[in-house]
Formats: structure tokens, C-alpha cells, sequence
């Protein structure tokens, strides 16, 4: 069976755990990257990841964007969005249907 986790900060992964994902606090960019290819290797379908997080890490998040599973996606923080996330979206639908659809290209 497969399993979602949360990766970030305490405070921006607590609220996950009362709706019964598995959390990961996490507080450096290294930390994260050996963090998401651990869970990997074990059945997490789905690591969401704090934005901050995820832009210290462009190499593990590179290396999974064309997997299947897992699903790594970029969420955003405590303090708020950086775009970091809906810039990933934009280039995932832009790679799978060959135009930006989303924003076309007003960004």
C-alpha cells in the first residue's frame, strides 16, 4: 500500500499528521534531500515538500519530476507561497502538452 508524507519545517507539517499523513520535520535542504530519497525506497506515492525546502534541493527534485512515484510536489510554507510550486506545475503542463496552458506565458 502507498503512503503520502510531508516534508518541511514542525510548524508547516503538524496540521498533515490530523489528517493522518506521515510527517517528516525537516530543517535543512540536505536533510530533505536524503530524507526524499529514503522515503522513496519506501512506498510514499506522494512527498509533499515545503517550497523552501525544495529550492535547496533542485537536484532530488529534478531527479524525481519524471517518475511516476513519487510524486514530489512543492507546497507551500508558514510564510506563505513563493511561487516556487505553481512555477513546477506550470513546467510539468508545459513538458506534457508542449504549451504553457496555465498562464500562457504571463509569468
Amino acid at each position: 500500500m502507498y503512503k503520502i508524507g510531508v516534508i518541511g519545517n514542525e510548524t508547516a507539517v503538524l496540521g498533515f499528521k490530523a489528517v493522518g499523513l506521515d510527517v517528516f520535520p525537516c530543517a535543512s535542504g540536505e536533510e530533505a534531500g536524503k530524507l526524499v530519497d529514503r522515503l522513496a525506497e519506501e512506498s510514499y506515492a506522494i512527498l509533499y515538500i515545503t517550497e523552501d525546502l525544495a529550492q535547496e534541493i533542485p537536484g532530488t527534485m529534478d531527479k524525481y519530476k519524471d517518475q511516476m512515484l513519487p510524486a514530489v510536489i512543492a507546497i507551500p510554507g508558514v510564510s506563505g507561497s513563493t511561487g516556487a510550486g505553481m512555477r513546477n506545475v506550470s513546467k510539468a503542463v508545459e513538458r506534457a502538452v508542449g504549451a504553457d496552458i496555465l498562464f500562457g506565458g504571463d509569468r
